[in-house]
């Protein structure tokens, strides 16, 4: 995985693993996804909730490695909170 990269796994809504990871391409994030190691990714256009809050913590612990700057969490921070105004970020006060 690139360094403006950040992936994780879960579960889907019928209970079936998927990889997702998101992108870092200039000031945005693309997220991509997939069913199985050997399919192909797949864009995901409106990322849920869940996701964006995945990719924060991603940003938070590669922070601490020095991989993305501190500003790049609160960026995130701030874009979670445009999308999902009554999502409540773990950490965080309004």
């Amino acid at each position: 995985m690139a360094k403006a990269e950040i992936g994780w796994k879960k579960r889907d809504e019928e209970g079936q693993k998927v990889q997702v990871y998101a992108q870092h391409v200039g000031d945005r994030w693309l997220f991509y996804w997939r069913p199985g190691r050997f399919d192909q990714w797949e864009a995901l256009e409106k990322p849920p909730l869940e996701d964006w809050l995945e990719l924060l913590n991603g940003i938070e612990r590669a922070a601490n490695r020095r991989r993305f700057p501190i500003k790049e969490a609160e960026r995130v921070r701030r874009h979670i909170l445009e999308l999902f105004p009554e999502a409540e970020i773990p950490g965080w006060k309004r």
